[in-house]
């Protein structure tokens, strides 16, 4: 009853604010994203019944208090859905990151998604990622599109019928890359989804999101690079807008992501395909094609930021059990 699996984060594209439901992380409405490769978590999961208690650890940290939580709602859907006894037994987790969490890379997306394709995997299941997928949303909503990866879907519902994730098979997978300007200002995003509709935008954002969402399928589909990635910058300042509006008014940008914004303008009027993206934190994603990676990356420099250049990552996945992290 042990199982190891790895997933990617994800880049938000049409991002999702707000959540109907803080427990089983329902979504107020549908929202688009990419997940990122080679960054990756990879989490070894096992129901442990010789141990008096769960532990969870995550690079070499062990987790406590939401984070723990979060975690042990996702593994009690998967107990709840196996209904079997022999899983009613405390949990050994262990988790590593290949990138920085906390600053703005989706780390949570790949953890949780890891978490319960491990935990199902563990368990026995044998579930389709559409279904794994409403299992990690219990520990993060982003990390439903994680479990299905590429461009993923998911669509906003108030059941697991309705709230999954599914892929959009789109021409882009080959020609995206992703220039990464890492901005390291920790931050947190939990309380910002909770504030989320008690800004005056709220509902200006609600109205105009789903026109955001239809541009976006349309264009991934077609494999139009530029309306796809436009919409993604637009997103950008939308999500923005209403977190900075908020009771908190949290800003969670700084001096050089607005630095990498306007140099990623400026190689735009230039010809270069290249546009701007964050989620919650400081740290930018720089959408580009091949032909294009070593300017972007050289603009992005100028900013004294490290950079991460990466592509379109795959599904979650178990992995072979010499993989295992205990």
């Amino acid at each position: 009853m042990k199982a190891t699996a790895r997933a990617h984060p994800i880049q938000g594209l049409v991002k999702y604010h707000g959540l109907r439901d803080a427990e089983l992380r329902y979504p107020y409405h549908d929202s688009i994203s990419v997940a990122t490769a080679p960054a990756e978590t990879v989490t070894t999961v096992a129901f442990a019944p010789d141990r008096d208690s769960s532990r969870f650890v995550v690079d070499g940290e062990e987790l406590t208090g939401e984070g723990a939580a979060r975690i042990e709602r996702v593994i009690d859907r998967v107990r709840e859905i196996a209904d079997d006894p022999a899983l009613e037994v405390p949990i050994e987790l262990v988790s590593e990151n290949t990138m920085p969490t906390n600053v703005g890379l989706g780390s949570s997306s790949s953890g949780f998604a890891a978490a319960a394709m491990a935990a199902v995997e563990a368990a026995g299941l044998d579930l389709t990622r559409p279904a794994i997928s409403t299992i990690a949303r219990r520990g993060s909503a982003s990390a439903a599109r994680s479990v299905t990866g590429g461009f993923s879907d998911l669509r906003a519902g108030t059941t697991d019928a309705d709230c999954r994730s599914t892929q959009i098979q789109s021409p882009l997978e080959d020609e995206l890359k992703i220039v990464v300007g890492i901005v390291p200002a920790y931050k947190e995003t939990g309380w910002a989804h909770e504030e989320a509709t008690e800004s005056h935008l709220w509902q200006s954002r609600l109205a105009h999101v789903h026109d955001q969402l239809a541009s976006m399928r349309q264009a991934l589909r077609e494999g139009d690079f530029h309306t796809a990635f436009e919409v993604a910058e637009s997103d950008t300042l939308s999500l923005a807008a209403t977190t900075m509006t908020g009771p908190e008014s949290w800003i969670y940008w700084n001096p050089q992501t607005l630095e990498i914004f306007d140099g990623v303008r400026a190689l735009r009027d230039d010809g270069v395909p290249a546009y701007f993206s964050t989620d919650t934190g400081a740290t930018v994603y720089v959408n580009t094609t091949a032909d294009h990676v070593e300017e972007v990356e050289g603009t992005l420099a100028k900013s004294g930021v490290e950079t991460r250049v990466w592509e379109v990552g795959g599904p979650a996945t178990v992995l072979p059990d010499e993989k295992g992290l205990f």
